[in-house]
């Protein structure tokens, strides 16, 4: 009789098991479709004044999971689970190295001083504003069961932005500064916010003094400037294998997919030597559109640009779907125990704490940035932009979803009260930032840049005029203690241009006849 079991008992499993490999399939193809809706009604939505890409996807992933909520009697809202391995290893990488791969990279570098002002020390900032304030007033509207660590990893999470609904309203011909700022910091943002998180994560609460604060800060410096040269060493040699192999003369495909293997590759490496994924992905993509891109056939330069933009638009819609579906989990909702008016309370403080911490590092670092600068008024940063760079950092997006997650959940579910309160409260944080800020962006920047007209202070100088008047000719009659002289005084005068002057020439004499690029 037992051995009859058996037979019944691996029947029973294999029903099962194809069961809920039926579900898997079912589930994907939904969400797949839902996506494929999502893009047509952003295609009819384009030319809407308040409306955008992101924000579409939301407000459709809120509807589905409605409909999902009813049809379920209320047991589920989501056609998948959220999982943080799926958000770090599959949709951030094609989002980041497009960032990087399609930058404009001479308005970039130009502006790159002023994007580490704002993406790396005010980041810091508002970190502290976030963590302190979060800290005082969170027990004064009667919320408490965090721990200080925990408080830190709250000033990392919410000290990411989401730039995406003010880059799809400002034009990059028409602003350039301005767009450039405002995109190189939100991708140093990203990058230094999940550094910061993961430091505090290795933190030792218990043993926290001045020392353990520099300690933590060389910990960043050292993550910083190690995923980076990571990052900028694969994409070199990816460069010199596509220029020394030529891949192009048999096969276009080998070389496509050599620089999407690779791109792939240097975040993984980051990932398993414990390094900053995101930094190395987007300098890897810097350097792979400066020499690799010039190193395979036409086609397939094409081709890779619209491979690379296609993966990082579809990653970013199935991230804001997602989040307009789970904004209705109601395990996560059954689990918070904390009252309706302490919830508002919670939202109220942290939205607060956004938009002060925020304000406390853009003005004063725009000031800065303007002081240290060259003094010509094309180089300022005007209040009108400080205003835009100022709101474009107030919605918050997907990676504070994926750290909150990363801090109060396990496998996207939390059962601990207080973990609930937090998670919850980051979805409507996200929501209400990207939806009603999103909302108002297309028209306050209609106001403070009407029309997008091109204003003195975001007009460049030509990078060739830089080069002339910053690089002595090679037949210059002045002596080397003159030249240096002459350099140092340039270099203290317009330290941007001066280096990125001497960068080209460098660059056009070393780098590009070994790993290729514009002849």
């Amino acid at each position: 009789m037992a051995l009859d079991l058996f037979p019944l008992a691996g029947m029973v499993f294999d029903d099962n098991a194809a069961a809920a490999d039926r579900g898997r399939v079912v589930s994907v193809s939904m969400f797949v479709a839902v996506l494929c809706l999502c893009m047509v009604v952003g295609h009819l939505l384009e030319e809407s004044r308040w409306t955008n890409e992101s924000i579409t996807s939301i407000v459709i992933g809120c509807i589905v999971g409605t409909i999902i909520l009813v049809a379920s009697k209320g047991k589920n809202s989501h056609i998948v689970r959220f999982d943080q391995e799926l958000f770090f290893m599959y949709l951030l990488p094609p989002i980041i190295f497009n960032a990087g791969f399609q930058v404009k990279k001479k308005q970039f570098f130009h502006n790159f001083l002023t994007i580490l002002l704002f993406g790396v020390v005010g980041i810091f900032i508002s970190f502290v504003i976030i963590s302190a304030g979060s800290w005082k007033l969170f027990p004064k509207i009667g919320f408490t069961g965090l721990s200080i660590q925990e408080y830190l990893a709250l000033g990392a999470i919410f000290s990411s932005t989401d730039t995406v609904c003010t880059l799809q309203v400002l034009h990059q011909d028409e602003t350039p500064r301005l767009y450039s700022l405002v995109f190189g910091e939100g991708v140093v943002n990203d990058a230094t916010s999940i550094v910061l998180f993961n430091t505090i994560q290795k933190l030792d609460v218990s043993k926290l003094e001045g020392w353990a604060v520099l300690h933590v800060f060389g910990d960043f410096l050292y993550l910083f400037f190690t995923s980076t040269i990571l990052g900028i060493a694969i994409g070199l040699l990816t460069s010199y294998a596509l220029r020394a192999l030529y891949f192009g003369r048999h096969s276009t495909d080998r070389e496509i997919a050599l620089m999407v293997l690779m791109a792939y590759l240097s975040y993984m490496m980051a990932e398993l030597s414990q390094l900053s994924g995101i930094l190395t992905v987007f300098f890897c993509g810097i350097v792979m559109s400066h020499y690799a891109w010039h190193n395979v056939t036409e086609n397939s330069r094409i081709t890779t640009r619209h491979i690379f933009a296609t993966m990082s638009f579809i990653a970013e819609t199935f991230i804001f779907l997602y989040v307009g579906m789970d904004a209705l989990d109601i395990e996560k909702w059954k689990a918070m125990k904390t009252s309706l008016k302490t919830c508002f309370g919670i939202y109220g403080v942290i939205i607060f704490l956004v938009l002060l911490g925020r304000a406390a590092f853009v003005f004063p670092l725009s000031i800065l940035s303007n002081y240290i600068s060259s003094h010509s008024e094309t180089s300022l940063i005007t209040l009108r932009h400080q205003v835009v760079i100022w709101w474009a950092g107030l919605m918050r997006g997907a990676v504070s979803i994926a750290l909150a997650f990363s801090q109060f959940a396990h496998s996207g579910v939390t059962w601990d009260p207080v973990y609930a309160t937090m998670i919850t409260s980051t979805m409507v944080v996200v929501l209400f930032s990207t939806l009603v800020f999103g909302f108002l962006t297309k028209p306050l920047i209609n106001v403070v840049l009407p029309h997008h007209v091109h204003h003195g202070s975001d007009q460049q100088p030509k990078t060739d005029d830089i080069t002339l008047s910053l690089i002595p000719p090679e037949d210059s009659a002045e002596s080397g203690l003159q030249q240096a002289r002459r350099s140092l005084s340039r270099l203290l005068a317009r330290p941007v241009h001066t280096i990125h002057a001497y960068w080209r020439k460098f660059d056009d004499k070393y780098m590009r006849p070994v790993f290729g690029g514009p002849t």
